[in-house]
């Protein structure tokens, strides 16, 4: 770490919270799969903001749309019409068929607003005033107080409390489990169609099926939350779509906007949104707000139109094979589908921040999670030389 750096990190502790533990780097600008810091070095950026750069760093066509939209309107809230949000929710209900979003900043809020649908149609359809919600062990839907109530991850929940009732924790990738635990009370489902938080964790491949045939058995909502999965980084427009179900709502956020603001997006039928919703009852100053509808319409079509999606699917296949090759004693399991990807080691081969530091060294910037496990999500656009050069690095920092 340089001088510059140094003295930068510590300006920072001073004024910040200490909520993150970030590597030892401060990042000044990005292009593509690439970033600078304040020194000049260069990095491949392997983590993608967690899944909100899908289309890489100041994509020209998201920043043009961003710089035109600002020049007219940047917010009205939603005390009034704009001429944007209808655009960008017609986009996004045709690509999704879905009938209709309620659009939100964070992928937090998105989540509280599907809980918030989740419950109304619970009371209005079901006639359940105190329903709970089924979630899953090590998941990770966000920070809020509610959502924090249903994580198994006590770092986020240590002196937090009193904490949200109304949800019961299974095993995840455990459909028998699941249908145990529906009572006559239960009115959802919520769950991650792989879970990024928790080391990229696949379920069983007959999972959502087995999910979505309980939640149709016991007439109650199935709720996906797409916002690390979501919009081709799986190598489908949404990962649900690597098996035949749909779910009755869909999360969404992060590379909604490709990295360039905040928006998020909660899809669902006309039934369910008719029922949650009502003029009053949910909303948000910036939800749906004009500079990010032009901005997120921007993404989609860039991710659409130069097939980013597919690239992540060829692509993340032969990233999985390279990383398979490795075939080094300190990995455990390799696993990922699409760029979506983890390499998880061995106890004895040491914590994974001591690896993602030797790799920012190199020029590779990836993140550890639960200890042992190195996360790795390169922006959509990555090509398979540049893989090659990332696994090259990989290799070496496991030597």
């Amino acid at each position: 770490m340089t001088k510059l750096t140094n003295a930068f990190i510590d300006r920072e502790n001073k004024v910040s919270a200490h909520n993150y533990h970030p590597l030892p780097i401060v990042i000044k600008s990005g292009k593509g799969v690439y970033v600078e810091d304040i020194d000049g070095k260069k990095y491949l950026d392997m983590l993608s903001a967690y899944s909100a750069l899908n289309q890489g760093h100041c994509h020209p066509k998201i920043i043009e749309a961003a710089k035109k939209q600002l020049d007219s309107l940047t917010l009205t809230s939603r005390a009034f019409h704009n001429d944007q949000m209808v655009l960008f929710l017609e986009k996004l209900t045709s690509i999704s068929k879905f009938d209709k979003g309620l659009m939100m900043n964070s992928g937090a809020e998105a989540v509280e607003t599907a809980l918030k649908a989740i419950r109304r149609w619970g009371n209005m359809v079901k006639n359940i005033e105190n329903g709970n919600i089924i979630v899953m062990d090590s998941n990770f839907h966000g920070r809020t107080t509610t959502i924090i109530s249903f994580s198994t991850d006590e770092s986020s929940r240590k002196g937090y409390g009193p904490f949200t009732s109304g949800f019961k924790i299974v095993p995840y990738g455990d459909a028998e489990a699941l249908e145990n635990a529906i009572d006559e009370n239960t009115i959802g489902v919520l769950l991650e169609p792989i879970q990024g938080e928790a080391g990229v964790i696949i379920p069983p491949s007959d999972y959502l099926a087995s999910c979505r045939t309980i939640c149709d058995k016991h007439n109650i909502l199935l709720t996906i939350d797409e916002i690390q999965t979501g919009l081709g980084r799986t190598g489908k427009l949404f990962c649900f779509e690597h098996s035949t179900i749909r779910p009755d709502i869909v999360i969404l956020g992060k590379a909604l906007s490709g990295g360039v603001y905040p928006v998020s997006a909660v899809l669902a039928s006309h039934e369910i949104m008719d029922v949650a919703f009502e003029p009053g009852s949910h909303g948000s100053t910036f939800g749906g707000n004009p500079l990010a509808c032009s901005i997120a319409s921007a993404a989609i079509d860039v991710l659409l139109e130069e097939k980013m999606i597919e690239n992540a699917a060829s692509v993340g296949a032969y990233f999985l094979k390279s990383l398979k090759d490795l075939n080094s004693d300190k990995i455990k399991e390799v696993r990922g589908v699409g760029l979506m990807l983890a390499i998880e080691l061995k106890k004895e081969a040491g914590l994974a921040r001591q690896y993602t530091t030797l790799l920012l060294d190199k020029g590779l910037l990836a993140k550890d999670t639960h200890g042992y496990t190195i996360r790795l999500a390169p922006p959509l656009i990555i090509t398979k030389e540049q893989i090659d050069w990332s696994v090259e690095q990989i290799r070496e920092v496991l030597k």
